[in-house]
């Protein structure tokens, strides 16, 4: 029942990064306001990092630290490329949004609209 359980689970979390990803895939791709946009590529990014520890996940694992006595557990370490990468990829993520956002600020304050459209029609 356990391992039942377990794949149960795990599904479970591959199916809600995989949803994650879609919904901020359509907000992007629908939606005409800038903020929503932005919001909508958060959204796609915390699906991908959902996605990547989920893949990175080994049940059973032990942190992988290698200390007097756990030589020997080094098959069933967690392997911590992924917890990397999404770290860092975290880091990049806020730091993309921050300038995008900061964008869209100075876009607002010299057009007056957030639209896709309107500023599409605007001339510089």
């Amino acid at each position: 029942m356990d391992d039942k359980l377990f794949e149960i689970l795990e599904f479970g979390v591959y199916g809600a990064s995989i949803l994650l990803i879609l919904i901020g895939l359509y907000a992007v791709l629908t939606k005409r306001s800038l903020i929503k946009i932005v919001i909508g590529m958060s959204i796609i990014d915390g699906g991908i990092h959902l996605l990547l520890i989920t893949i990175g996940y080994l049940k059973g694992g032990t942190a992988p630290i290698f200390s007097p006595g756990y030589e020997e557990a080094a098959g069933q370490m967690v392997d911590p490329v992924p917890q990397a990468l999404v770290l860092t990829a975290i880091v990049i993520g806020f730091g993309v949004t921050a300038v995008a956002l900061s964008l869209i600020i100075r876009l607002y304050r010299h057009h007056h609209t957030l639209e896709i459209d309107e500023i599409k029609r605007l001339k510089w």
